[in-house]
């Protein structure tokens, strides 16, 4: 007798089920951020391009900027502003620029103080016309910005070399790169794609933390005493915790640590989190 056929119920497969993918690993948490401070900041969002009114077709840099740095050492310290356009950067802070033979950066100094207004001397300008808006609104290799602000302070070093005379520190600098872009009325407009920070010989790269800073009561035209500073999951702690990439401040740390555990979603916009970092504000810092 030939043995039974193998009998197979509808909708089954041969094979068993396939098993779920693992769940992911919860978003690394970083237990707290490392503090620098900037001697010198420029607000990127008040960059101008305005014309020279002794020299048509040029155009100057106006900005605004912070100084942490006293004036009463400006010779010592050697602080300086310095446009470049058309310019990279290279090793220790260093800048060069690609068209010497079109326009010498000069370096301006300045003094201590917050909320300074800046804008180049009459004659400093450069003519835009000179360049095809191609080229002026975006990087030119990747890396050969058209637009670059320079801000530099040389803290002098505790010691001496051999001659007894005091030497300098490593440079502190914040480097500003923009694109030029041209607007429907004809005037030119900066556009900042980064900013980079060099402190004691290190690299930083700058980014806006959201909830970190008053920015957002001033423009919703709020009271930064009134702007809620509570984490959104406990309504209790201060936030002190920013979700990447999205870069948003939103939760406390022990929410943050939970979270991380049950969901991979920013709380504010849904995006996927790819790490938790703490950040630590002390607000009586001067």
């Amino acid at each position: 007798m030939p043995p039974p056929s193998p009998i197979h119920s509808p909708g089954m497969a041969g094979q068993p089920p396939a098993l779920p993918p693992p769940p992911l690993p919860p978003p690394p948490f970083v237990e707290q951020t490392k503090k620098v401070k900037n001697d010198v900041n420029v607000h990127k969002d008040s960059i101008r391009l305005v014309p020279d009114e002794q020299n048509p077709d040029h155009h100057l840099v106006s900005l605004t900027f912070d100084a942490m740095v006293d004036g009463r050492f400006k010779v010592d310290f050697n602080n300086s502003v310095t446009i470049y356009y058309f310019a990279k950067e290279g090793a220790n802070a260093s800048i060069s620029s690609i068209y010497v033979d079109i326009y010498t950066p000069k370096g301006i100094t300045f003094l201590k103080g917050p909320g300074q207004t800046f804008i180049q001397p009459s004659g400093y300008g450069i003519d835009l016309g000179f360049f095809v808006l191609d080229e002026l609104s975006k990087p030119l290799e990747g890396d050969i910005f058209p637009l670059v602000i320079y801000a530099k302070s040389c803290r002098p070093s505790p010691s001496k070399d051999v001659q007894g005379i005091q030497s300098s520190s490593p440079a502190h600098a914040q480097i500003t790169q923009a694109v030029i872009e041209k607007s429907d009325d004809g005037n030119f407009k900066v556009k900042v794609v980064k900013q980079i920070l060099w402190v004691e010989g290190e690299r930083y790269e700058l980014q806006e933390i959201f909830g970190l800073s008053p920015v957002e009561a001033e423009i919703n035209g709020g009271d930064h005493d009134d702007l809620e500073k509570e984490c959104v999951i406990c309504l209790s702690e201060p936030r002190d915790t920013t979700v990447l990439p999205c870069r948003h401040m939103c939760m406390c740390g022990e929410c943050a640590k939970a979270l991380r555990l049950q969901s991979n979603k920013c709380p504010i916009c849904r995006q996927p989190v790819e790490q938790l970092m703490e950040i630590k504000v002390n607000t009586a810092d001067p």
